[in-house]
């Protein structure tokens, strides 16, 4: 019984470990993707409170291939494990 409790607990560690890993790299890529895009959108000198239409549609094309840019590196590095596992040869 003490050594169940003692896997339960190494697990649920691993699982918070591992959560506040994604969450880490959650806030890192929101961070990434709002400094890249306001640089590269927003006038330097702002005229109104308010976001005009190019700005806004600079933004929204700015995300949206930020995103894109983002699931293919994800789908080619999972290609790469998937790769490198299947070969059963370690990682470089």
């Amino acid at each position: 019984m003490a050594g169940n409790n003692q896997a339960s607990a190494l697990d649920k560690e691993q699982i918070f470990g591992m959560a506040e890993k994604e969450m880490e790299y959650r806030v890192e890529l929101f961070n990434k993707l709002t400094h890249t895009c306001f640089n590269k959108c927003i006038e330097k000198r702002y005229k109104e409170s308010e976001l005009n239409m190019g700005e806004n549609s600079c933004i929204d094309r700015c995300v949206s291939k930020y995103w894109q840019d983002c699931r293919v590196i994800l789908e080619l590095v999972t290609n790469l494990i998937g790769q490198l596992l299947g070969s059963n040869r370690p990682p470089m």
